[in-house]
């Protein structure tokens, strides 16, 4: 599982889509994708906490859970792109620590911190077992694996209409907010191929991590989840 070759398309097309990223996730998740950062981070991030946003784009996890904690935590921005590291860092009061990578060799050593957080972005993992696995690694006795992003739906029905969604509807409300650049949100699909349905991502964190939480809503075509270890 995992994106594997199709990686390095992805990352481009990311590295393209920076200027209307933000505006188009949001209208794309029809307007719920606040509401489903604070339902998968609620609970799990407390103040104190060391804090790793993976995949960090805008760094939305981080910011929804420094105002969850009133700033009371401490985050580190993780990001394969610079240029996104970079335009990120501006939007918070205090610069966070950033480091550029990916999920699988992730350079934190063992049981660093408190929460991981992956917003829409543990779908880009190159290889997900070994990301999954790397993650687990950083995270100290206790700590708090939470995960929001597009779900793959078991039912076959419900699959079918979140894929329908995908290829014939999101093409077109991303041109309409992003223009030419929101086209390039139709790699999407392509990243959704290669995602797990929710029972197998649920069976994978189970691995690994001693008990997961997995919250599901639009059919099981957005999840929140959480994995402690």
């Amino acid at each position: 599982m995992g994106l594997g070759s199709y990686w390095g398309e992805v990352i481009e097309v990311l590295r393209q889509i920076i200027p209307v990223y933000d505006k188009v996730n949001s209208y794309i998740s029809l307007g719920k994708d606040i509401e489903h950062r604070n339902r998968g981070i609620n609970g799990r991030v407390h103040p104190g906490d060391s804090i790793l946003d993976a995949g960090s784009g805008f760094g939305n996890m981080s910011k929804t859970a420094e105002s969850i904690c009133e700033g009371k935590i401490a985050i580190t921005l993780y990001d394969p792109l610079v240029p996104m590291l970079k335009n990120t860092g501006t939007l918070f009061k205090t610069t966070p620590d950033m480091s550029c990578g990916v999920f699988e060799h992730i350079p934190f050593r063992e049981n660093q911190f408190d929460a991981v957080l992956c917003g829409y972005s543990l779908r880009d993992a190159i290889n997900l077992k070994i990301a999954i696995s790397e993650i687990h690694r950083v995270l100290k006795n206790g700590g708090r694996f939470v995960i929001v992003d597009l779900g793959k739906p078991d039912g076959a029905i419900a699959r079918a209409g979140v894929t329908f969604y995908l290829r014939a509807i999101l093409p077109i409300i991303a041109f309409a907010v992003g223009g030419r650049l929101g086209l390039k949100f139709a790699t999407l699909y392509g990243t959704y191929k290669r995602w797990p349905k929710n029972s197998k991502l649920e069976k994978m964190l189970l691995e690994k991590f001693s008990r997961v939480e997995f919250e599901k809503d639009l059919m099981g075509g957005a999840i929140m989840v959480a994995a402690y270890k």
